[in-house]
């Protein structure tokens, strides 16, 4: 099991890591685990499917509205002033809740990516490996915890946003393979890796989120299906690369599985 000294030791002597063979062996890696990246996106839009409803039912009823009563002030008037603090506060819990599952889900995927890395079968019931309240809870302060350090950023003039954009990106990574550690272990550990690899993970999110986007484009835009999931790889192999597994662990966990 890693404690979070043993993982900053790690971290304080990673060695230099090749920007071209991260981002070559994130190809080859997507082509073992294109199919459940598609999943994962699939799973996300279910998840978020509820909280969508609710945002948008009530703007699509005002627009019928107003083209049945062709005043549209009124009906976006009316739309406004219908909307109350409770709904507002609604809205919110869901956008956390339903984060905190999704954040489960990203978690998730990076343990089906290991197993595929290492040429294992894995099940769709994977994904939902964290989707539990031995977890969730975590999950839910990880969420809250990512929302304070963004906006922390913003107000000081958005610029810090890209420098907390890459440990935030880290944060999933991290509790995926140390989900042992207290949020605020995670949060440290995320901000040195990302603090070490700025540059080369700033660089990679950038390239293969441009990449993914224009080759989900190409496909008619359902690839985007398929591509969205690529930029985990870039962060999956860093992970690798600079912290490694727990190998003893992992054993102790298939063990606990085949029991």
């Amino acid at each position: 099991m890693n404690t979070v000294n043993t993982l900053i030791e790690k971290i304080n002597s990673a060695k230099s890591l090749d920007f071209g063979n991260i981002f070559s062996d994130s190809i080859e890696l997507f082509k073992k685990t294109w199919l459940q990246g598609f999943l994962l996106q699939l799973f996300t839009l279910i998840v978020m499917l509820p909280l969508i409803i609710v945002l948008y039912v009530p703007l699509i009823a005002a627009v019928i509205a107003q083209q049945e009563s062709g005043y549209a002030n009124e009906s976006f008037e009316s739309f406004i002033a219908g909307i109350s603090v409770l709904y507002i506060v609604f809205i919110l819990a869901g956008v956390l809740v339903l984060g905190a599952i999704s954040v489960g889900l990203n978690a998730g995927f990076y343990r089906i990516m290991r197993k595929l890395d290492n040429n294992e079968v894995t099940t769709a019931s994977d994904f939902f490996y964290f989707i539990k309240g031995k977890y969730l809870s975590k999950i839910f302060v990880l969420m809250l915890a990512s929302f304070g350090v963004a906006i922390l950023a913003a107000l000081l003039c958005y610029l810090p946003i890209f420098y907390v954009m890459v440990p935030l990106s880290l944060f999933a990574i991290v509790f995926a393979f140390n989900p042992e550690l207290s949020v605020g272990e995670i949060v440290k550990v995320s901000f040195k890796l990302g603090n070490k690899k700025w540059l080369l993970i700033f660089g990679l999110l950038l390239l293969s989120g441009l990449l993914a986007e224009i080759v989900g484009l190409m496909l008619c835009g359902i690839g985007l299906l398929f591509t969205a999931a690529f930029p985990y790889h870039p962060i999956y192999l860093i992970y690798k690369e600079v912290i490694g597994f727990d190998e003893v662990a992992s054993i102790e966990e298939i063990g606990t599985h085949t029991e």
